[in-house]
């Protein structure tokens, strides 16, 4: 199925540095626009699946400044005037995967914007302590006026979208509070035919995490409380706060690093459940320990809401930063044995599939009706 449209159409994404959720929802996108090149800041060669780096793609003048492969983030100040740079005008359709600054693109005139949006950039708005802590040195305090340059143009580049999608109800509420506009939600795929349930390669029970080792997933949480369940807990995932993590960490935790498919799939089928600390705009990883039978134990708050109905599930409990809830869950979801089968056809409903159905029935909706005024 593909997506007609008068001319091309054109994809906006933030950047190609690896293969995560944003990535995964690209590539899906790709399908239903077979012609359309990629716009986005940087890409590192050779990071992202072989059907996008196939793709013609289009880079910003940041790709040419050094160091940017090394810590790309230091850049972010510049990032708004990199997007705005991108001449769109062959094109007619944009469409623009965002978590950062790719809904900012500029449509040109007869145009239509969709944006898939992952969520309204999260360090500049309600998790800027969390990612960056530090507010009173001179350097925090140009960071914090940054960041609120940042927010300005934010908003009010909103209205270059004509259309919303959200990957979850909680998002949509976020682009409503911060963008005053309604969206779609449209879940992000998940490849629940390499996600399947398995017999456990380990006989040792453990709980398992898969996550960016950053301050706002609290992986401490999920240290402290596995350590209070009496449960080891095997972490997948790297990131800046793992030397703090690794000195907090007792000889019940261990760090795996990055993983391969197929390892994370046996660590998934191997698992007591997937622990879930952190507030997640959607949680694609607990669509996938689900698809491979294994129930989630979460903070009931953000867009496990969409996917975990706990007690069926998994577990949700409902006290943020407190270890001694979340290692209560845990003994919990042991006790209550959750239907394999059950958790399975729940992760069914997020296939990439149905993700590409869903879209295309937005695009044909709403695109014929709307076109942005010359």
């Amino acid at each position: 199925m593909t997506i007609p449209t008068s001319r091309s159409p054109a994809l906006v994404h933030d950047w190609l540095t690896g293969m995560r959720g944003g990535e995964r929802v690209l590539e899906a996108l790709l399908k239903l626009l077979p012609d359309a090149p990629i716009y986005t800041l940087f890409h590192f060669e050779g990071s992202v699946s072989p059907s996008i780096e196939q793709r013609d793609i289009h880079t910003s003048g940041l790709q040419r400044l050094p160091g940017i492969r090394g810590n790309y983030r230091r850049f972010l100040p510049l990032f708004p005037r990199a997007v705005e740079s991108f001449d769109l005008d062959a094109h007619d359709l944009i469409v623009s995967t965002s978590h950062c600054v790719a809904k900012g693109a500029i449509p040109p005139p007869g145009s239509f914007h969709v944006c898939y949006c992952h969520t309204p950039m999260r360090y500049a708005w309600d998790q800027q302590r969390a990612y960056f802590p530090e507010s009173g040195s001179p350097i925090g305090r140009l960071r914090d006026w940054m960041l609120s340059r940042l927010r300005q143009w934010d908003v009010r580049t909103a209205d270059r979208v004509d259309l919303y999608v959200a990957n979850s109800h909680f998002v949509a509420d976020r682009i409503r509070h911060y963008y005053k506009r309604d969206s779609i939600v449209v879940h992000p795929p998940v490849d629940v035919d390499f996600y399947t349930p398995g017999s456990a390669s380990d006989d040792k029970p453990y709980c398992l995490m898969v996550s960016a080792l950053a301050p706002y997933k609290r992986v401490d949480l999920a240290i402290e409380a596995c350590e209070k369940a009496g449960v080891e807990l095997r972490i997948v995932g790297t990131g800046p706060e793992q030397p703090r993590l690794e000195r907090l960490a007792g000889p019940g935790t261990r760090f795996l690093g990055r993983v391969s498919g197929e390892e994370l799939r046996e660590l998934f089928r191997g698992s007591l459940c997937l622990l879930q600390p952190g507030i997640e705009d959607f949680g694609i990883t607990s669509v996938e320990a689900l698809a491979c039978g294994r129930p989630v134990v979460a903070l009931g708050i953000g867009g496990i809401l969409d996917i975990v109905e706990s007690g069926v599930h998994g577990v949700l409990y409902d006290v943020p930063e407190d270890a001694s809830a979340l290692a209560a869950a845990i003994d919990n979801c042991a006790r209550i044995g959750l239907n394999e089968t059950s958790l399975r056809k729940q992760a069914e409903q997020f296939s990439t599939r149905l993700f590409q159905d869903r879209m295309a029935s937005v695009f044909e909706e709403h695109l014929p009706n709307h076109r942005r005024g010359s």
